[in-house]
């Protein structure tokens, strides 16, 4: 099974069957190993009805007492063997199941980082999500060809070929009844495909929704939208029900057939060969082989036709797969180095000129705004953004992500130890850490926390508060030193206390680099060297605080309202 440091490999991408046959390849001796195991598991299934044949006939037929005996212990003895067989193909299959499912976990996670911050732009929450919950566990499940269906395909051959030792007649009519079976079968595979795709795509549209509906309850319902999205949301999944029941539709009649038409094959082969032995034609010991032949050959063709089914929805689960891999990244076409010396950031769009080594405030009456503006900075959008002369678009991505971070207040919080959470790919020391702990007033969570620093956090901080969590993102950034720190609402979730704390330290932490914040609380904007304030993402005007204050008349009122509400908090 794949090591979880080991790399998985180059999937293959050109469709979901190609895919599938990848995972099957990536683990060849353990793939072939299921195949004989399950093979020789089916053929042995078919031994005991031989066997059974000559106790009948040498033993009690011929009134063999020595005979009856030794191809009974026969039957315990390759009873015995075959059990052990069962065990070491379910074990077998297993673990190549869960090497599929690990191994697309691991191209799936990798191909998320690969994209990195391109990701929620080129593929949706609920795709990416419905990938991980159904899809992988899909793909692994359907690998289940590779042992039972091909044990299923041997097994058919050999009992094939004992009936046709008893008689030629049986042998056409297995040999014709399961292509007829399968006939019957393969277009309702086809409709499962249909229908399973259509579905996976709603789940995904759905799930979506969802995401969307946790993250953002408490803004519809102040905005007076919840009704309508809840609307919204009843009527796409009153549709991914009506979908979910086409498809149920369609896999209970394969479920069915995959039950009944072997059980209706075993009647009427019966049948035949009990009129061949009426007619003495064969023996009564053949006859009881023949049954036991086809009871026998009611596994392999439901195996036949489970593979199928199985191999059907696993195309489509590696398919979603498939179209996450192909999507490729920002491309990197700069030519020109960046800036060897801090320089100033320009964004034409907006007007606004950052100089370096200084704390720079921006400030306007919608956030978006300035969240725009930030990400144009931190090349995140196309734009005609400049550093030092240079269009940002033509400086290679790397240096650009090397230098310029962007912090943003919702930015993801992985699960595992806080010293890991906070240090990224750095491994800081304590005392790195504790510096930027105290930069970001956050002694109080590493105090409060059982082990400190070793302390586990819970994906995306689920037990941290909102402040915790927004403090915890802060010291990640100032560990990370970049030589440009874009942090987009550094402090809204903190308190007036705690907010004027963080202020007056991150100007001494950041002292001599470049910082822009984006903020309209007067305690942080007290603090900056420049605020430039915007109105419908320009720079209207630039300055102190103080002086904008006294000067404009907008900003004034714009922070004023923050100033009211702490003075109430007061």
């Amino acid at each position: 099974m794949i090591d979880a440091y080991e790399d998985p490999g180059t999937p293959e991408c050109r469709g979901g069957a190609g895919y599938l046959w990848w995972l099957v390849m990536r683990q060849p001796w353990r793939s072939v190993t299921g195949a004989v195991l399950a093979s020789v598991w089916m053929v042995l299934l078919a031994a005991t009805p031989f066997l059974m044949a000559r106790a009948v006939d040498q033993g009690l037929e011929g009134k063999d007492l020595g005979a009856l005996a030794g191809w009974c212990g026969a039957i315990v003895v390759i009873g015995a063997f075959n059990s052990w067989l069962s065990i070491m193909r379910h074990r077998t299959m297993t673990r190549v199941r869960m090497d599929a499912n690990f191994r697309t976990v691991k191209v799936v996670v990798g191909q998320a980082v690969r994209l990195g911050a391109a990701l929620p732009r080129r593929a949706g929450a609920g795709e990416v999500v419905t990938i991980g919950v159904g899809d992988v566990q899909t793909i692994s499940q359907s690998l289940t060809v590779v042992g039972p269906g091909v044990g299923a395909v041997v097994a058919y051959c050999v009992v094939a070929g004992l009936l046709l030792s008893v008689s030629a007649q049986l042998a056409v009519v297995v040999l014709l009844g399961v292509p007829v079976m399968a006939g019957l079968v393969g277009p309702l595979l086809g409709r499962l495909r249909a229908v399973e795709s259509e579905y996976r795509e709603r789940q995904g549209v759905l799930t979506a929704r969802i995401g969307d509906l946790a993250g953002g309850l408490r803004v519809l319902n102040g905005l007076g939208g919840k009704g309508l999205f809840s609307d919204a949301f009843r009527r796409d999944s009153g549709l991914l029900r009506e979908q979910g029941y086409r498809v149920g539709a369609v896999t209970s009649w394969l479920q069915a057939l995959g039950v009944g038409l072997p059980t209706l094959f075993l009647a009427v082969v019966t049948w035949l060969a009990a009129r061949l032995a009426a007619q003495g034609q064969i023996t009564v010991g053949e006859l009881v082989s023949v049954y036991g032949y086809v009871a026998v050959l009611v596994g392999p063709v439901a195996f036949l036709v489970e593979s199928g089914y199985q191999i059907g929805r696993g195309v489509v689960a590696a398919e979603r797969v498939v179209r996450l891999l192909r999507l490729e990244p920002e491309p990197d076409e700069g030519t020109t180095d960046a800036p060897a010396e801090p320089a100033v950031l320009h964004d034409p769009e907006s007007g606004l000129r950052v100089l370096p080594g200084r704390l720079t405030a921006l400030a306007g009456a919608r956030p978006a705004d300035a969240a725009a503006v930030v990400d144009r900075l931190g090349r995140y959008v196309p734009s005609a953004a400049v550093w030092g002369g240079v269009r940002l678009d033509e400086i290679p991505l790397a240096q650009v992500r090397a230098r310029i971070l962007v912090a943003d207040h919702e930015a993801d919080l992985f699960a595992g130890p806080l010293r890991e959470l906070l240090g990224g790919r750095r491994v800081p020391d304590d005392a790195e850490i504790m510096r930027a702990v105290r930069a970001a007033v956050a002694d109080d969570i590493v105090q409060g926390l059982p082990e400190g620093l070793d302390s586990a956090i819970d994906a995306q901080g689920r037990n941290l508060s909102g402040g915790q969590r927004q403090r915890v993102r802060l010291v990640r950034a100032l560990l990370a030193d970049p030589e440009v720190l874009l942090a987009v609402e550094a402090t809204s979730a903190l308190d007036a206390h705690t907010e004027a704390a963080v202020a007056e330290r991150l100007r001494t932490a950041r002292r001599d680099r470049t910082t822009v914040v984006t903020t309209t609380s007067p305690l942080v904007l007290d603090q900056v060297d420049v605020v430039h304030y915007l109105v419908d993402g320009k720079v209207a005007a630039t300055g102190s605080h103080q002086r904008l204050l006294n000067e404009e008349p907008g900003y004034r009122a714009l922070v004023a309202r923050d100033a009211d509400a702490e003075e109430v908090v007061g």
